[in-house]
């Protein structure tokens, strides 16, 4: 599932991709480890409050997902190969849950900015079920971004800060470790 990215020596402009897969923790934690991610920001997408709060969030009744704002280089790292990640590292066959983790605000979204993210985030899917990667059917939202509120200040490189807490040990650490051994060649230190 790789597309090779853009022309080498064209000039570099970045894009923009808003992924929810449950947990933001978890979702910043992969993708800041990608080569040519300049940053990855958690935040809340899809819902209907005005720049709302974690508390807010958490209680499902805002329409928000967790949700983070890729910041990446197409020259470095495609969007294909993104939403291939993004499709294989959480659990997109789930409605509104990864794991224990459950309610519309852990749901499994791509809020796309552009009839290209559209489209390759359609075929992304369609080649993750032909590949018959999960035996249950994707059922990830596709929808149109909107607008972007970003995380209080203390959910931000949470995993990074935290290792040491019980979410990170149980839940982040061997997602991350199986995310590691499994895109080695498009890590940073890679």
């Amino acid at each position: 599932m790789s597309t090779p990215p853009a022309t080498a020596g064209a000039p570099t402009t970045p894009e923009t991709l808003t992924l929810a897969g449950g947990c933001f923790w978890c979702t910043e934690a992969v993708f800041s480890e990608l080569r040519g991610v300049r940053s990855v920001l958690p935040g809340y997408a899809g819902g209907t409050v005005r720049d709302p709060s974690y508390e807010q969030v958490c209680t499902g009744r805002t329409g928000h997902a967790e949700a983070v704002q890729i910041e990446f280089d197409p020259q470095t790292i495609s969007l294909h190969d993104l939403l291939g990640i993004f499709f294989t590292t959480h659990d997109p066959t789930t409605k509104n849950r990864q794991g224990g983790d459950v309610g519309t605000q852990y749901r499994s979204a791509v809020f796309y900015r552009t009839p290209a993210q559209k489209s390759t985030a359609e075929a992304v899917v369609a080649e993750i079920a032909e590949a018959k990667v999960y035996r249950h059917p994707i059922v990830t939202e596709i929808v149109p971004f909107t607008v972007f509120y970003p995380a209080e200040e203390y959910h931000r490189r949470y995993f990074e800060r935290n290792p040491e807490r019980g979410y990170c040990q149980m839940i982040i650490a061997p997602k991350v470790s199986k995310f590691r051994k499994q895109y080695s060649a498009q890590l940073r230190s890679a």
